[in-house]
């Protein structure tokens, strides 16, 4: 058993109403899409964040590391892919998505038991929606998203605060409380938008509402860990963050701190499964929970919900709160159109797959399709 090609597809698409987070508006909606194929014809798919030069990493940097190697030599090539990382946590991401995917297959069991078997075998998902809308107010059109998300049966959701002043986002906020009641559970994300002072006032507001907690209020790229370490002193909420950290070095430094309550490793930018089981198990140490960042297709969804299938409740001497599959609702026809199959959620519940791999498979004509018209 040999892998015989490495293929990554950039995938752009405009979207048909820009829609964002405090800081800016998507317009077009990316992704890259990994295939990963062997001699006995399966085929391993993985997906990853369209930043530039990813494509050239994946096919000129590690396709030569995996041609040729046998998919199942899991530790092996592990070390050796992050052996030359040189901080692509991006590109691996996807890269080590698709190869568990590819291994699952060979095996004929899903990517859960590759990691020693789930815990669960529905993961509780939470609608992360309501974004700012160029021209439109959020205190008018928050409230009837947040009631269609009722309807489709979630009850958890995310809303994007931090665009305007804190007046006109708290009618926003305070009108999606009234319509869902106070049984559901609400976070705000901030995008870094805030400064230290104006995220310790708006966390005030939100402890008010009784919301679950208050995502990325300050910078994080940069990340300003002294400003967090403040942050979650202060304010009684969870603080939730980290979701672009992309190696463990980066974690380990936010948790050892205790910057935040809640960390949020994403699969496809943080190197894959392997390692944010990693980065789990190291905030489990620290008394911190972990809830993946999710904001794509098909391909990191199913991954993500794998990965949510291992992981502990929050409280090694009872059940507590399980952690959560974010699920993004904004426009994504990579994430509508592209699969075949794909994960089920109803009931503000994932279904984690019991089919070989991922549990997903991609339409590879729709796939040509979708290439040809990204370029």
């Amino acid at each position: 058993m040999k892998i015989t090609s490495v293929k990554a597809y950039v995938l752009k698409q405009p979207m048909s109403r820009p829609a964002g987070p405090a800081n800016f508006y998507f317009r077009v909606r990316t992704a890259v899409i990994i295939r990963i194929e062997s001699d006995s014809g399966l085929v391993g798919w993985g997906e990853t964040v369209a930043l530039p030069g990813i494509k050239s990493i994946i096919e000129e940097h590690y396709a030569p590391m995996l041609v040729g190697r046998d998919p199942r030599e899991h530790r092996s090539i592990w070390r050796e892919l992050w052996g030359q990382n040189f901080g692509n946590g991006v590109a691996l991401g996807g890269v080590d998505i698709a190869l568990d995917d590819l291994r699952g297959k060979v095996l004929g069991v899903p990517v859960a038991e590759l990691y020693g078997g789930r815990l669960r075998e529905k993961v509780p998902v939470y609608a992360s929606a309501m974004n700012y809308i160029e021209g439109e107010d959020p205190a008018e059109y928050y409230p009837r998203e947040a009631e269609e998300l009722l309807k489709q049966g979630f009850r958890a959701m995310k809303m994007r605060i931090g665009g305007q002043p804190l007046a006109k986002d708290l009618k926003a906020i305070e009108a999606v409380r009234a319509v869902v009641g106070p049984d559901v559970k609400l976070m705000a994300d901030g995008n870094g938008a805030y400064s230290l002072g104006s995220a310790i006032e708006m966390g005030r507001e939100l402890e008010r509402l009784k919301f679950y907690w208050f995502e990325e209020p300050l910078p994080q790229r940069t990340p300003d860990y002294p400003g967090y370490e403040v942050l979650t002193a202060k304010l009684d909420i969870p603080i939730a963050a980290c979701e672009g950290l992309t190696s463990r070095g980066g974690f380990k430094e936010a948790i050892m701190r205790r910057a935040m309550t809640i960390v949020q490793p994403d699969v496809a930018l943080a190197g894959g499964i392997n390692e944010c089981l990693f980065v789990a198990e190291m905030a489990r140490l620290w008394g911190i929970q972990c809830m993946p960042h999710t904001w794509a297709g098909w391909g990191v969804v199913a991954a993500s919900v794998h990965f949510l299938s291992l992981l502990p409740d929050a409280s090694w001497g009872r059940t507590t709160e399980t952690p959560m599959l974010e699920f993004d609702r904004v426009e994504n026809p990579f994430r509508d159109h592209l699969f075949v199959r794909a994960i089920e959620i109803k009931d503000g519940f994932a279904t984690v797959p019991r089919l070989p791999g991922l549990g997903i498979e991609v339409d590879e004509e729709r796939l040509a399709f979708y290439v040809k018209k990204s370029t």
